[in-house]
């Protein structure tokens, strides 16, 4: 069989006969003299060093918060000064562009009524150039009637009779 080693651990007996040194009542006096001077030291750094420098930065944040946010107003204040510069800018030429569109209407419609005007001048010359060329030829057509009814009726005589009549006595005849 295999051999079995004892390996125990025994703590030496010494250290009993002493407590815990901050449980010591013996030691309470220099524990609190020295409680009181690290606390005071402690008070002292973090009162002059560390809570002034600490104050700065937040105050220092807080102004540059500040500063950001009146910036962001100014921004804003320009933004709707510049949208409403804009929106006037646009109404502008809005009200321009219609008072232009007008005016060519105007003057499209003007220039329509002189072109109008000209053509019925031209048209109504024409009409009565033409009335007055169809008065000619009727007055003539009517001229040349009594020529042929002249004409025609001595030749109708003639057949009939087998004599030509005058010119006078047809004329004659015919306007009564």
């Amino acid at each position: 069989m295999a051999e079995q080693h004892n390996t125990e651990i025994h703590a030496p007996s010494q250290g009993h006969e002493k407590s815990f040194p901050p449980f010591d009542t013996t030691t309470y006096s220099s524990q609190l003299f020295w409680l009181i001077i690290c606390f005071t030291f402690l008070y002292v750094v973090l009162s002059k060093l560390a809570l002034p420098r600490i104050g700065e930065v937040l105050e220092e944040r807080r102004d540059r918060i500040q500063r950001d946010l009146d910036k962001a107003a100014q921004l804003h204040e320009e933004t709707q000064a510049a949208i409403a510069t804009y929106e006037e800018a646009l109404a502008s030429a809005r009200a321009k562009a219609n008072t232009i569109a007008d005016e060519t209407r105007a003057k499209l419609n003007a220039e329509i009524a002189d072109e109008r005007a000209q053509i019925e001048q031209e048209i109504t010359k024409k009409a009565l150039d033409a009335e007055t060329s169809i008065r000619q030829a009727k007055t003539e057509a009517l001229g040349q009637v009594n020529k042929i009814a002249a004409q025609t009726t001595q030749t109708i005589v003639e057949k009939l009779i087998g004599a030509k009549p005058s010119s006078s006595d047809v004329d004659s005849v015919l306007r009564s």
